[in-house]
């Protein structure tokens, strides 16, 4: 390889001429080394996009759930029986009670109680990751808990006999906060599961 500059004769694999020190024009080529991604990662996220979890400013989310959405279904379905009943009632005896149209009006009112509470469920989420657990609460102001894994020092099922009838239940989890306050994860469906799941991902932090 001749130098475009002075004319020296070169090697081929030279970056910069012997003689002078102009660059050849030969590309050096770079590797970046980055955190190699655990096995048991998902693989939607093994791909470009997990580069901030090999630059360790991301975890591995283990589950992600919500409250069981259960009752609402039962109360959406109590709701509209009773909406039925209400325009029922309005059409056997218009004059004597109400207009049917203000019972159709009214009847779907009363679908706003369980939407709110269908809303409320919806805007709570558990989360584990690797080293913490995270409540996210709220809609417009929306505030999320944190608790280390490693503060966490008793994991429990508490079920009502409607509950286990349901197959829910609730995870009480204490933990090593100056304030002493549990954090419970209320209506998870199969709550033991998510129990097991927790406690198996301390008893990794403690290895």
């Amino acid at each position: 390889m001749f130098c475009i500059k002075c004319g020296e004769d070169n090697k081929d694999t030279a970056v910069y001429c012997r003689k002078c020190g102009e660059p050849t024009g030969v590309e050096i080529e770079t590797q970046v080394a980055a955190r190699a991604l655990p096995d048991d990662l998902p693989p939607d996220r093994r791909s470009v996009d997990a580069s901030p979890y090999q630059q360790g400013e991301d975890e591995a989310q283990i589950f992600s759930i919500t409250p069981t959405l259960l009752f609402v279904k039962i109360g959406y379905v109590l709701t509209a029986i009773a909406a039925l009943f209400l325009v029922a009632i309005a059409s056997a005896f218009a004059y004597l009670i109400v207009p049917i149209w203000l019972a159709v009006v009214l009847g779907l009112l009363i679908f706003v109680i369980p939407a709110f509470y269908h809303i409320k469920k919806k805007l709570v989420r558990y989360t584990l990751t690797e080293t913490k657990l995270e409540i996210d609460e709220g809609l417009i102001s929306r505030s999320t808990r944190s608790v280390p894994l490693r503060r966490i020092q008793d994991v429990t099922v508490v079920a009502t006999a409607t509950q286990r009838l349901l197959g829910i239940g609730d995870v009480m989890i204490d933990n090593a906060s100056d304030d002493g306050t549990k954090v419970v994860l209320n209506d998870i469906n199969s709550p033991k599961d998510y129990a097991d799941t927790l406690l198996r991902q301390m008893r990794r932090l403690e290895k």
